[in-house]
């Protein structure tokens, strides 16, 4: 390809990805042009006789003029090279809303659960370290936290403590059962005024553990009916 139309393939490429003029000295640097810092002037003023670039400002740098882009995408753009970014950018951005659309699903999930049980509720967030919640107001509002701060500050605590709390769910080898950990039977003495209720959820192949944190002095039967019912929801 004749070197000016690589020079001015250089100016698109630059003006598109910065929206700054460019100058000779960065055409030459970061284009990686094998010659002198004249011949690429030189080049740039040819372009500009021919209307294909044009100085925005005094002392400015260059940009392409609409006949600049025109003579790119007829004959300069890499269209095969641009056709495998933009599947892969295609592909990128399924997985991204995708990964949306779970998050936000989840989200409402436990929404839901704090809503119509009251308690605190909870998922970890798939593709994602941490583990976000809901209704932690809910628990501290009881009559045992109430009159017992200390007790509550330890509860808050924990979930404050985002990556200590996933680790302990990662240790419990939680599965699709609904599983009860009461009172002292909670690794952590934090919540062994609680009651840890768990299981794990799929949506759209993602994996996610669900669970409700409540007094010990709970409505089981209601809050494990409720955990059952929005995983058939799913």
């Amino acid at each position: 390809m004749d070197r000016r139309l690589e020079v001015l393939k250089a100016i698109v490429k630059h003006f598109v990805e910065t929206a700054e003029p460019v100058g000779s000295n960065t055409i030459l640097v970061s284009y990686n042009f094998q010659v002198s810092p004249a011949t690429i002037r030189n080049d740039m003023a040819s372009l500009e006789k021919e209307g294909l670039i044009y100085q925005p400002h005094t002392s400015a740098g260059r940009v392409p003029t609409d006949l600049g882009y025109r003579l790119y995408v007829e004959e300069l753009q890499d269209y095969e090279q641009a056709t495998k970014e933009a599947k892969l950018a295609i592909e990128q951005g399924q997985k991204d809303m995708q990964m949306k659309k779970v998050k936000e699903k989840i989200y409402d999930i436990v929404a839901l659960l704090s809503h119509v049980t009251q308690v605190a509720s909870f998922a970890t967030v798939p593709d994602n370290p941490r583990t976000f919640y809901i209704g932690l107001s809910n628990i501290i509002r009881q009559p045992e936290f109430i009159a017992d701060a200390n007790r509550a500050s330890q509860v808050i605590e924990v979930f404050e403590r985002n990556d200590r709390f996933l680790n302990i769910l990662k240790e419990l080898n939680i599965n699709e059962n609904i599983q009860f950990f009461i009172g002292k039977e909670n690794i952590l003495p934090e919540i062994q005024s609680c009651t840890l209720m768990v299981t794990t959820i799929k949506y759209m192949g993602h994996h996610s553990i669900i669970g409700l944190l409540a007094p010990t002095r709970t409505n089981y039967a209601f809050n494990r009916a409720v955990l059952e019912q929005i995983k058939k929801l799913i």
